[in-house]
C-alpha cells in the first residue's frame, strides 16, 4: 500500500525516530501503525542489548529535592558521548529518573529500572528507547535517596557533571547550598575527623614519620612534627576542617557552628570518577556509530 507523509509524521511523533527509519517500518507493515511501532519496539530492545556491554563513561548527574526539604535524590546516569549527553532527549530521561526515585522506594538501580515515569512506561523501557533513538549504551550507574524525620537536606549542581545533595540537622536552604557548593569543588572525604579511618592516619603517618627523621631532629620534635602534620591532613580532608571556598578565613566547620547548624551527611557524584574510557578521537565516535547503524 501507499505510505503516506502524514502516516510517517505521525509514526515520528509517536516513537521520536527518524523519518527513513520510520518509513521503512511502516512498509514492513503494511501501513499498519500499531504493528509499526510495535516492530520498532522490538528492533530497540534488541539494539539495546547489543550495546549493553559498551562503556558508558559520559553522561548527566540529576539531584532533586522535595519541597519540604526532607526528602532527595542524586542520580548519576551515563552514556557514551558528551554529545549525547547534552542533547534534549538525554537531559529530560535524566531528570524524569530523578524526579521518580525522589518519591520511590527503591534501594537498587535495578529496582529504579522497574520505575513507572510519568508516561506511564517503565524507566527500562524509555531508556531502551532512547538507546534504540540515539545509538549509545544508557546505564543507570548509581543514585543516594535521603529520607529524613529532623532537619533538611540541600543540593547543588555545578552544570551537569557535578551533584551535590547534604543533609543538615536544621533546614536552611541557603547554608545548605553553600555548603553542596564547597563539597563539589574541594571534594572533601567525609564530614569530620572521626570518620576518617584509622588505616588512612596510620597510612599517613608512617609517611610523615620517614619524612621527618631525615630531618634529623630529636625524637620529641619528631613527634611533634609528625603529629602537626596529621593534625594539617585531617584538616585537608573533612569538610568541616576545611577552608570554606567563598570565604577562606573560616572553616565548614565554624561557618556551620555560627549558624547554630550540623551537617548529617553528604554525597557527591561526578560523572565518569572510577570508570576507565576508551580514547577515541570524535571523527572515530561518529564513523563507529554511522557503521554500527
Amino acid at each position: 500500500m501507499s505510505i503516506s507523509a502524514a502516516m510517517v509524521k505521525e509514526l515520528r511523533e509517536r516513537t521520536g525516530s527518524g523519518m527513513m527509519e520510520c518509513k521503512k517500518a511502516l512498509v514492513e507493515a503494511n501501513g499498519d501503525l500499531d504493528i509499526a511501532i510495535e516492530n520498532m519496539r522490538k528492533a530497540g530492545l534488541a539494539k539495546a542489548d547489543k550495546k549493553s556491554g559498551r562503556t558508558a563513561g559520559e553522561g548527566v548527574v540529576g539531584v532533586k529535592v522535595s519541597d519540604d526539604a526532607k526528602a532527595a535524590a542524586i542520580a548519576d546516569i551515563n552514556c557514551e558521548t558528551d554529545f549525547v549527553a547534552k542533547g534534549d532527549d538525554f537531559v529530560n530521561f535524566v531528570n524524569n529518573v530523578t524526579e521518580t526515585i525522589l518519591n520511590a522506594d527503591v534501594q537498587t538501580p535495578e529496582e529504579v529500572l522497574e520505575l513507572k515515569l510519568p508516561s506511564g512506561k517503565t524507566v527500562d523501557e524509555v531508556r531502551r528507547e532512547l538507546i534504540a533513538k540515539l545509538g549509545e549504551n544508557i546505564a543507570i550507574r548509581r543514585f543516594e535517596k535521603y529520607n529524613l524525620t529532623d532537619g533538611g537536606a540541600a543540593c547543588y549542581l555545578h552544570g551537569s557533571k557535578i551533584g551535590v545533595l547534604v543533609a543538615l540537622e536544621k533546614a536552611d536552604e541557603a547554608l545548605g547550598k553553600d555548603i553542596a557548593m564547597h563539597i563539589a569543588a574541594i571534594n572533601p572525604a567525609c564530614v569530620s575527623e572521626d570518620q576518617v579511618s584509622q588505616e588512612a592516619i596510620d597510612k599517613e603517618k608512617d609517611i610523615f614519620s620517614a619524612q621527618a627523621l631525615e630531618s634529623g631532629k630529636p625524637a620529641e620534635i619528631i613527634e611533634k612534627m609528625v603529629t602537626g602534620r596529621i593534625k594539617k591532613f585531617l584538616a585537608e580532608v573533612t569538610l568541616l576542617g576545611q577552608p570554606f571556598v567563598k570565604d577562606d578565613k573560616v572553616t565548614v566547620g565554624e561557618l556551620v557552628k555560627s549558624k547554630g547548624n550540623a551537617v548529617i551527611r553528604f554525597t557527591r557524584f561526578e560523572v565518569g570518577e572510577g570508570i576507565e574510557k576508551k580514547e577515541e578521537n570524535f571523527a572515530e565516535e561518529v564513523m563507529a556509530q554511522v557503521r554500527g547503524s
